[in-house]
């Protein structure tokens, strides 16, 4: 436990949702307006009061987000049916994986980690290509091999900084299919993940608690105690 000296700083694993972004290409980017703009909404209020109601129309996987089983399983929990337990304060391991040596991570950078009960967070430091052509190109994933070893080594979610946690070269999406068949969620899209001590630190990703819906945008951030 902390001691009572103990300080904790917030650090945001977050991108910014902006009009007009692409998170996945071949998705369309979202549409931020208004739907009623401070000018308008002066005319429904006393003198000196106005409002602003903004309108956004966005497909799921935008930004940063988080995927429950309902995204691969019909029959998945969705959004809604995540217990908070799972997505916030979670103790927390991160693996560094930006001198690798292949697109795909193995089982051996997890070697002498104990992942049980903890969030896994892979830093590939490919979140310094958002925003870039190159970012949707040959980006880094987990091997299926992995997926299995957190699966069956009782990680409890597992993020990563990329393009896709599975390797996008073809339809297969195995570590999706592991992952969430064993109800573990997955963030994509991370960032900043350099700023996180190697563990020692607790993380939350919390979507909106929608029905129906596999993923969501999530502000994703780092309790770091020091």
């Amino acid at each position: 436990m902390p001691s009572s000296s103990s300080k904790s700083k917030l650090l945001d694993l977050s991108h910014t949702i902006e009009h007009g972004m692409i998170t996945y290409k071949g998705l369309p980017a979202p549409i931020i307006c208004d739907y009623l703009s401070r000018e308008a909404s002066r005319a429904r209020y006393a003198e000196g009061t106005e409002f602003h109601i903004g309108k956004i129309e966005m497909v799921a996987n935008t930004g940063t987000y988080l995927d429950s089983p309902f995204h691969r399983y019909a029959h998945g929990k969705d959004m809604s049916e995540l217990p908070l337990s799972s997505l916030a304060e979670l103790e927390s391991v991160i693996v560094r994986a930006t001198q690798r040596s292949a697109r795909g991570i193995t089982p051996a950078s997890l070697r002498d980690l104990n992942v049980r009960g903890k969030a896994v967070l892979f830093h590939t430091g490919w979140d310094q290509h958002w925003r870039t052509d190159q970012y949707f190109e040959s980006h880094p994933f987990l091997t299926a091999d992995t997926a299995k070893y957190l699966a069956d080594a009782g990680a409890v979610l597992v993020g990563i900084d990329s393009f896709n946690i599975d390797c996008t070269d073809d339809g297969h999406r195995p570590v999706h299919s592991i992952l969430l068949n064993t109800e573990i969620p997955i963030v994509e899209h991370l960032c900043g993940l350099e700023q996180l001590p190697d563990s020692g630190f607790r993380f939350s990703a919390v979507p909106v608690k929608i029905k129906s819906f596999g993923t969501f945008p999530v502000r994703a951030y780092a309790s770091v105690t020091f």
